[in-house]
């Protein structure tokens, strides 16, 4: 996610739609995680994929630590909290497996070492404190950025290991939009998409839960 992606979240999004209720629970896929990605080769990575899966492991941090501060609202923001761990330890991976820096070494809940991430950790925690609708529209909008972010990262990336990283975290990712948007319109709240267009949303929200967290 780009500093100027960072800063549009910071904006509130909320507005009205419609349409069919997606199928989330909020309680992780009994199914297989992200896991391990598989062995890749030991080419060196572009600087543009270095940069991307250092982003990545920090954003899935972002989602993680948002939602565990906002766990006292629904248990999904728990049960989702620890997916987002999951798709960390898949990022980590792959960041050990090129020896590549760690981000987020020695950071603890809430800490980052981009600023524009900090800043939208901050933001998000203060946006969704006030109320069980407020708190699920931060995460429909967190789920949808990530989308649009991993979709982004992925672009010109050549190692299978990566691909098939990001093709699991977004897989996650729409379970997670699937399962904050439910919640969100039964709570009674909206949502207009910003970060990816309408008609991919609405496809995503309308249609069942995939396999993997």
């Amino acid at each position: 996610m780009s500093a100027l992606w960072a800063a549009t979240l910071l904006v509130g999004c909320a507005g009205a739609d419609g349409g069919t209720q997606g199928s989330g629970t909020g309680a992780p896929s009994p199914v297989a995680s992200v896991g391990a990605p598989a062995p890749g080769d030991s080419a060196a990575l572009s600087a543009a994929e270095r940069d991307g899966l250092a982003f990545t492991r920090e954003e899935e941090k972002l989602a993680r630590d948002v939602y565990a501060a906002l766990r006292a609202h629904d248990r999904s923001f728990d049960n989702i909290a620890q997916s987002e761990q999951t798709h960390m330890d898949a990022v980590g991976t792959l960041l050990t497996r090129y020896s590549l820096p760690d981000p987020v070494a020695g950071k603890g809940p809430g800490v980052f070492a981009d600023p524009a991430l900090q800043a939208l950790h901050d933001t998000l925690v203060q946006r969704g404190t006030p109320s069980l609708v407020d708190a699920l529209t931060v995460g429909v909008e967190i789920e949808e950025l990530d989308i649009h972010d991993i979709d982004e990262a992925g672009k010109g990336v050549s190692h299978p290991d990566i691909v098939e990283t990001y093709a699991n975290l977004t897989r996650g990712s729409r379970n997670h939009l699937r399962t904050f948007y439910s919640k969100l319109r039964a709570a009674g709240g909206t949502y207009t998409p910003k970060h990816i267009d309408e008609a991919t949303f609405r496809a995503i929200v309308e249609s069942p839960a995939e396999r993997g967290r």
